[in-house]
């Protein structure tokens, strides 16, 4: 992997807000930083880009089996990977959610690579709230298409195969919903936002999701009561967007609603579990127990810290993890310390012989992880500044899809990182 110079198309800021990237902006010790960097991208050789879909497809494969032994030790409460930080009401929903194996949508593992000499090094898995798809799956391929092949530069070619992976996947839940008309004259999947956000990025998040759901098949018309067919005759279900704060839960129905007080039986939510099962209808939550919520409740095991230290335990020295422990960090020199539920670098801590970082943040009354501490490479500029990637390989119905490339400054990955687009070397 190469990090090479290019020249920002004119205009670039205006074109990325057409599509999407309306978080670009953000502030920085008084001074506006942006997220999208055009003014360099990383480029693969295709055998890079083959050999990293495999190890991707293989840490999410060793991630499931991850996840049935977390399932399976919830039932010893003596057992460190019991302490997970979620209430023994969510953890049996999501028991049950992981045995009846409810469909899932998407994921991303956040990797460590410089080059085919070093193994990749998995981070974490982000498997409930990924954002990033805007610009790993739209932004970056414009870019693409708008530096290589309209200028007829051939020989090159991006990794990403998002956008029709995602539309693939939806065509998958409008058939189930299709069949869902029986108990539901009405089909719908809802996508869940959260106003909290105030950046923009998650309710585009949603929105292209929901673009990707009608690209696949469903109509965006609301039609309150009424079903909408196809040229068959089949029920053509709706994507419905609405705010979290909007879902509601019918006591006497014993079923989720929306603002309209129709059922919620089908829903993608752009919001964590473990927040969700904490909050005031945790409790209908675990008790009813839904099947058609996207991302389900077995991924709490995949987006919680304490999966690392399941992989390891499970599969001690694999060449694609870090040695993580719940207790301490044993065996290790250098280290950093996750709070099991932390985002976006909040409240980590790198502890080695030479610094100590300890970032702000919300998180840590659940509980940590011990992880062993890996150099990030620095793919320094021309100018000798600092870049260090963390590659975001994507899952989409359990395989590798593409590659979103975030560097920030230093070792610790947080909110003014910079996405820089890819590029294939063939």
């Amino acid at each position: 992997m190469e990090r090479i110079s290019m020249i920002p198309r004119d205009g670039w800021q205006e074109t990325i807000k057409r599509q999407g990237l309306v978080y670009n902006d953000a502030v920085k010790d008084g001074r506006t930083v942006h997220y999208w960097n055009e003014n360099a991208a990383y480029q693969f050789s295709m055998a890079e880009v083959l050999h990293l879909e495999k190890v991707t497809d293989n840490l999410h494969r060793m991630s499931l089996e991850a996840a049935r032994f977390l399932a399976a030790e919830q039932r010893n409460p003596g057992s460190p990977f019991a302490q997970m930080g979620i209430s023994p009401e969510g953890l049996e929903y999501a028991i049950e959610s992981l045995n009846r194996n409810d469909p899932d949508l998407y994921g991303r593992f956040d990797l460590v690579y410089s080059d085919p000499s070093t193994p990749a090094k998995m981070l974490e898995y982000n498997a409930d709230t990924p954002t990033g798809l805007v610009e790993g799956s739209i932004v970056q391929w414009y870019w693409f298409e708008d530096m290589f092949i309209n200028r007829g530069k051939t020989g090159y070619d991006q990794w990403n195969g998002l956008h029709e992976a995602l539309v693939n996947r939806f065509a998958k839940y409008r058939d189930a919903l299709r069949h869902d008309v029986h108990t539901n004259p009405n089909p719908k999947l809802h996508f869940g936002y959260t106003a909290l956000d105030d950046s923009g990025e998650d309710v585009m998040t949603v929105e292209y999701l929901r673009d990707c759901a009608i690209q696949a098949g469903f109509t965006a018309r609301d039609a309150l009561g009424e079903t909408i067919y196809d040229a068959n005759n089949n029920p053509l279900p709706m994507a419905q967007r609405i705010e979290m704060t909007q879902i509601g839960f019918n006591w006497d129905t014993n079923r989720f609603v929306d603002e309209h007080d129709e059922p919620i039986d089908h829903i993608f939510k752009l919001y964590p579990w473990e927040d969700l099962i904490s909050e005031e209808f945790g409790e209908p939550l675990s008790d009813t127990q839904p099947r058609g919520w996207i991302e389900p409740a077995w991924k709490m095991f995949l987006s919680n810290k304490m999966l690392s230290a399941a992989l390891w335990h499970i599969y001690p020295y694999h060449e694609n993890l870090l040695k993580t422990f719940v207790d301490a960090p044993r065996f290790m020199d250098e280290y950093v310390k996750k709070p099991l539920h932390g985002r976006e670098g909040d409240n980590i801590e790198i502890h080695t012989p030479t610094q100590s970082i300890v970032q702000p943040g919300r998180y840590g009354g659940e509980g940590y992880v011990f992880q062993e501490y890996v150099q990030i490479p620095n793919f320094q500029d021309e100018q000798g500044r600092p870049n260090y990637p963390v590659l975001g390989s994507w899952v989409v119905d359990g395989e590798s899809f593409g590659v979103g490339i975030r560097e920030s400054d230093g070792p610790v990955t947080d909110y003014y990182c910079r996405f820089v687009p890819n590029i294939i070397k063939n």
